[in-house]
């Protein structure tokens, strides 16, 4: 184990059980060996879901020793490469760390997360990102974290400071069995409502954040599509909040 991982568990968080990354991966073969390897480094097992990708992107993990690889023949989603995820992860950890494999995030940053658990809770840990303002950032991630904060309060769940950010604390099982529907970006907005309206608490802790406009990051997040997307998502769940009464 590194010894950001001794660190780790040395601040007794090892008593609120046993943690893993968890990587959705699509089409980023210039960040993702990065990431992994940052992750791995924190002392973690490591699960990378490679959601159907069409360049080199299982060629750049493939030999990375002790990391689980799940593959998806087709692009199914990044809630369907969670869920795959989540379920290989639940085999043999009790919570799993999400991060995006665009090297957004910092894996290093995941001792906040785990802090964030209130002792023998069980709560989804969504981590905040700081520095989401200025001119580099995109105007679509600023427009859309707005967006996805007041709908998903409108929809019966949390109030957020930031509802899509992707890097997040999941308890196992409990996030695997909570009844969402959506199956790609919207799967993250979904299953903080569900998780609000099923009596799972969800909390936000402060993480990292990194926007180089002149870098390798991509992103597959499409405003017109994407936008649709969310909307349908909210009106579903604002339909239900109504008829359900939660």
């Amino acid at each position: 184990m590194s010894s950001n991982g001794e660190n780790i568990l040395s601040c007794g968080n090892n008593q609120k059980g046993r943690f893993a990354f968890v990587i959705p991966v699509y089409n980023h073969d210039g960040t993702v060996a990065e990431v992994v390897l940052r992750a791995q480094a924190m002392g973690f097992p490591v699960f990378v879901v490679n959601d159907g990708s069409t360049d080199n992107t299982r060629e750049e993990i493939k030999d990375i020793t002790g990391i689980r690889i799940i593959d998806h023949t087709k692009n199914m989603g990044k809630g369907a490469a969670l869920i795959s995820g989540f379920a290989a992860a639940a085999l043999e950890t009790d919570w799993a760390i999400t991060i995006d494999a665009d090297g957004q995030h910092y894996p290093e940053d995941a001792p906040r997360l785990i802090a964030a658990i209130p002792q023998g809770a069980r709560a989804i840990v969504v981590g905040a990102r700081e520095g989401m303002v200025g001119k580099h950032v995109p105007w679509t991630s600023r427009f859309g974290r707005k967006f996805s904060n007041f709908w998903v309060w409108m929809s019966g769940g949390p109030v957020l400071s930031d509802s899509q950010s992707g890097m997040r604390l999941y308890p196992l099982p409990e996030a695997i069995v909570l009844p969402v529907k959506a199956r790609r970006f919207q799967f993250e907005v979904e299953i903080l409502v569900q998780a609000k309206r099923n009596g799972l608490p969800v909390l936000e802790a402060p993480v990292r954040v990194v926007y180089n406009p002149g870098g390798s990051r991509i992103s597959h997040f499409r405003p017109f599509v994407d936008f649709i997307r969310n909307s349908t998502t909210f009106t579903r769940l604002i339909f239900t909040r109504i008829f359900s009464g939660r």
